[in-house]
């Protein structure tokens, strides 16, 4: 069974050198990708889910922050909390030996938030760029999936993503796939071995 503290879901060895962090979508909450972390990374790599801060409004699930209609005014505060959340982390296991991935909401705030931080590497799927968001200079290398047919997010979202990376001199990379808003289980194995390449990097 995964530990768990009420804003995060832990699976793996309780100390360890390597971690994956996990960043849920609209709607869903830490649960939704945590079964992805045992396809993704090696046992003995750390796999943590985070809960987004806010109830989502219809009910079920939880938000980064409000998407109908999209309240940008309240993105400067989820911000700052993702990166203490992240910081904490770091006491345990280190940024630069950390892997961040997001879906859809979570993939936006995996690009924002960690394109400011020394990660290991970041994966966003079905993400998209916050408003203003444009990459100060290099990030860590960067991998993006999306689908072509993606009915909720358009997949010129992470076009639009990998050419503002692109632009800044990240090493970035956007896997397409036919099908809509998920993580298809064809990227699945390019996104191992992202995560396990960037893990292993000195």
């Amino acid at each position: 069974m995964p530990g768990s503290r009420s804003d995060q879901l832990l699976l793996g060895p309780a100390e360890a050198s390597q971690r994956l962090v996990l960043l849920h979508g609209w709607g869903a909450d830490a649960d939704d990708l945590l079964d992805l972390g045992p396809m993704l990374v090696s046992p003995e790599v750390s796999v943590v889910a985070l809960r987004a801060p806010e109830p989502h409004p219809y009910g079920a699930g939880r938000q980064w922050y409000d998407l109908q209609p999209i309240d940008w005014s309240r993105l400067p505060a989820a911000r700052t909390a993702l990166a203490q959340r992240l910081e904490e982390l770091a006491t345990t296991v280190p940024l630069e030996r950390t892997v961040l991935l997001g879906f859809s909401q979570g993939g936006a705030m995996a690009l924002d938030v960690g394109s400011g931080l020394p990660l290991a590497g970041i994966v966003a799927c079905s993400g998209y760029p916050h408003e203003g968001w444009q990459p100060a200079g290099p990030t860590a290398p960067v991998l993006l999936s999306h689908g072509q047919e993606d009915p909720v997010v358009p997949y010129a979202a992470s076009e639009a993503v990998l050419q503002r990376l692109q632009q800044a001199g990240s090493a970035a990379e956007l896997l397409p796939f036919h099908g809509g808003h998920t993580i298809d289980a064809s990227v699945l194995p390019r996104i191992a071995a992202f995560i396990g390449q960037q893990l292993k990097a000195p």
